[in-house]
């Protein structure tokens, strides 16, 4: 971070096409909200489903902390859902559970290989009451009634791997329809999305569900958002929140506020991201100190969930 080469700083010759004036930077913070969705079939533990089961519990404790932190500090979120924890409970018909999904082929994957015949095998079919770690309407309601006036974006129904080459349109409109209908129940309609496990695919399928943006992450970026022909904004991430073994509370905090330093001097757009199961240490010790430090530079700072500045950039850019 001292030498400037992480993040990798993007220029172009008018900022303010994507800046608005008098600010010198923008700041977006999206969370990958997925309980125990995400690492079901994760390649990071010998007992994945032990380690989801984990994560969520930990999701859960950890979201109304953050929601308190951000209340204080007036900092507004992207929410990117896993559309099943909208659902207060599911069950099975015939044994199948969620029917309207089609069937998902075995496939390998960067972080997760599904060789099953059921990819809903570990969904409880119950309730949140009964199984916190898949259902979260409850933390959503939590959400939605925050000070802060956060945003619910879209992270597929069910996590699934969005490529291509391993999910067929049919299978990625049916997913993200599931999530739609669900999400209109709280009087959401959601515009940004998140590929799981940065599995791009499906764009034009995205744009033509009347999604805004999707978020990429081939490296950690400074720079700035790029308008795609279907009509996507494509945000680049900057930086994961998170605990890193080896580094001290004092340079986590210095390494996040270097980044932030660094965003307002090169006027570019900083675009940080998490998952809400992060190590309680990060909730406890770094997350305040970055929550205050954004605070401590509104004037520099236009800080907006993903939805408000897609918006923006729409507005000022006639697009």
């Amino acid at each position: 971070v001292a030498l400037g080469r992480n993040p990798k700083v993007e220029k172009v010759q008018n900022y303010k096409k994507f800046i608005p004036t008098p600010f010198k930077t923008v700041v977006t913070i999206t969370a990958d909200f997925e309980m125990a969705w995400a690492p079901r079939y994760s390649r990071a533990s010998k007992n994945a489903l032990e380690f989801a089961l984990f994560l969520g519990k930990r999701e859960r404790e950890n979201i109304p902390r953050i929601l308190e932190l951000c209340d204080k500090y007036d900092i507004p979120i992207t929410w990117a859902t896993v559309g099943h924890l909208f659902l207060r409970k599911c069950n099975r018909e015939n044994g199948v559970a969620h029917k309207e999904i089609p069937k998902i082929e075995k496939y390998k994957g960067p972080y997760w290989d599904f060789d099953s015949n059921d990819w809903f095998e570990y969904d409880p079919c119950t309730d949140y009451k009964q199984a916190p770690e898949w259902y979260a309407p409850d933390l959503i309601e939590m959400i939605l009634n925050s000070k802060v006036k956060h945003e619910i974006g879209c992270h597929t129904f069910s996590h699934i791997d969005c490529r291509d080459e391993v999910c067929p349109p049919e299978l990625f409109e049916a997913e993200i329809n599931e999530c739609k209908k669900e999400a209109t129940k709280f009087g959401l309609e959601l515009k940004s999305f998140v590929h799981p496990g940065h599995t791009i695919g499906n764009l034009d399928k995205l744009a033509q569900l009347g999604f805004t943006s999707f978020q990429t992450d081939a490296g950690n970026i400074l720079g700035y958002p790029v308008k795609h022909l279907n009509g996507l904004w494509e945000l680049k991430r900057t930086f994961e929140f998170g605990w890193r073994e080896g580094w001290s509370v004092d340079y986590h905090i210095y390494r996040y506020k270097k980044i932030i330093d660094r965003a307002i001097k090169s006027n570019t757009v900083c675009n940080f991201w998490f998952h809400p199961s992060f190590e309680t240490v990060f909730l406890e010790k770094v997350l305040p100190e970055i929550f205050a430090y954004i605070n401590s530079l509104k004037k520099d700072i236009k800080l907006m969930a993903v939805d408000e500045y897609i918006r923006w950039l729409n507005e000022y850019n006639n697009c």
